[in-house]
Formats: C-alpha cells, sequence, structure tokens
C-alpha cells in the first residue's frame, strides 16, 4: 500500500497533565504516516485523487495548537481520527514527540506512536 509521510512537523501546544504545561505550553513534533492507494493520482496527476498534504498540515496544525489535552495518546488519537474521516485514507500512522517532557528534577523526551484504520479496513 502506498502512504504519504509528513515528517517532523514542528507545533507549540498546551497539553499535559501539569499546569505549568497548560499555561506555558511547550512543543511538539509530529509525523503522520497515511496509508491509501495512489495510483490514480500518479496517472492522472489530479490533486483531487490525493492527500492535499497543505491542508492536512493545516488540519493538524489547528488540533495540536487550538485544542488541549491532558495526554499525547489523546492527541495523536484526535489527529488520526481526524484524518480517516476528512480524507480518503485507509489507515494512519501518527507519532507525537514531546522533546521537553517535564519530569521532577528535570526534563526527557517522550513519544506515542498509534495506529488507526477505517472500520471496514482489516
Amino acid at each position: 500500500m502506498d502512504k504519504i509521510v509528513l515528517p517532523d512537523m514542528e507545533f507549540y501546544g498546551y497539553h499535559g497533565v501539569l499546569n505549568e504545561e497548560k499555561q506555558v505550553g511547550q512543543p511538539f513534533i509530529i509525523t503522520v504516516e497515511m496509508y491509501l492507494d495512489l495510483i490514480t493520482a500518479g496517472v492522472t496527476d489530479d490533486l483531487k485523487e490525493t492527500v492535499n498534504y497543505a491542508e492536512a498540515y493545516q488540519e493538524i496544525k489547528n488540533i495540536v495548537e487550538g485544542r488541549k489535552f491532558n495526554l499525547i495518546e489523546a492527541l495523536a488519537h484526535n489527529i488520526g481520527m481526524m484524518l480517516l474521516e476528512k480524507y480518503k485514507i485507509k489507515k494512519v500512522k501518527v507519532i507525537v514527540d514531546k522533546p521537553l517532557a517535564p519530569l521532577p528534577g528535570g526534563r526527557m523526551a517522550a513519544r506515542v506512536e498509534i495506529k488507526r484504520k477505517k472500520k471496514d479496513e482489516h
């Protein structure tokens, strides 16, 4: 199966369980892989036969920068479900990196990777 990859998109969001994270915010790096058949797009050279990745980028940005989640798991899930609902893709992989996750006494990087597919796909 073919895929479109939007790697390492950087956004600033307010996700986390700590009040500091909700108020100050921090960077998030999002990578998505959208799985779909790209034969028709390749043959016809028609944008309507694929995912307009500029539009998908903006939709992802709207979620990351416009909403607040306690968990990056919820952030990843919401991005994945939006992509499945809005575009003609069969499955999606979403990676959310939180490079400055706070810990008592310091910071570390955290990553969540989820895979979702349309309900009619096996």
